[in-house]
């Protein structure tokens, strides 16, 4: 399995990530740092996270491969795969970048093989019943980046924060 995957999600004072399937505040300058990360790459995602995708569709302009343990799951236009071997068999060949972008179950399955993590950090605490590990206390991370608090359109307080996994 490659170990240059790189996380991406945004979290709450908590490193909470979501609450019912859906992001804990909308973020349009985030949203759009997302996509343009993302675009023309690969992103893995769980099931769940797949279905709180617009029309419950992969994102277009990138490959969309989706986790599942149900082995009966379909869904048009992206790649399913089951297990580590499987992900590892349609990713390891591939040039572009990888983006581990959630569920909870998916960030903390990958984690090991991700190589970066890009956090954007939002200045407050939310009802969360999914979360990512703290990577200000993880073993085998250190931050790498910090910008300054920023108000997005939307009204919410955030900043980017990058980490990098330790050689170890």
């Amino acid at each position: 399995m490659r170990k240059n995957m790189i996380l991406i999600a945004a979290v709450d004072k908590n490193w909470g990530i979501g609450k019912d399937n859906k992001l804990l505040k909308r973020i349009p300058e985030d949203l759009k740092r997302f996509s343009e990360f993302t675009r023309g790459n690969i992103i893995i995602v769980g099931r769940k996270t797949l279905e709180s995708f617009k029309d419950k569709k992969p994102l277009p302009d990138r490959i969309n491969v989706v986790m599942t343990r149900d082995r009966n799951y379909t869904c048009k236009g992206a790649v399913i795969v089951h297990d580590l071997e499987e992900l590892s068999n349609n990713i390891d060949c591939s040039a572009a970048k990888v983006y581990v972008a959630g569920g909870e179950s998916i960030y903390k399955l990958l984690l090991p093989y991700c190589s970066k993590a890009l956090i954007t950090k939002i200045d407050g605490s939310f009802e969360a019943d999914t979360h990512l590990v703290n990577l200000d206390e993880a073993f085998g991370y250190k931050k790498t980046y910090e910008g300054d608090w920023q108000e997005s359109s939307a009204g919410v307080r955030f900043k980017y924060v990058d980490y990098e996994r330790i050689p170890e």
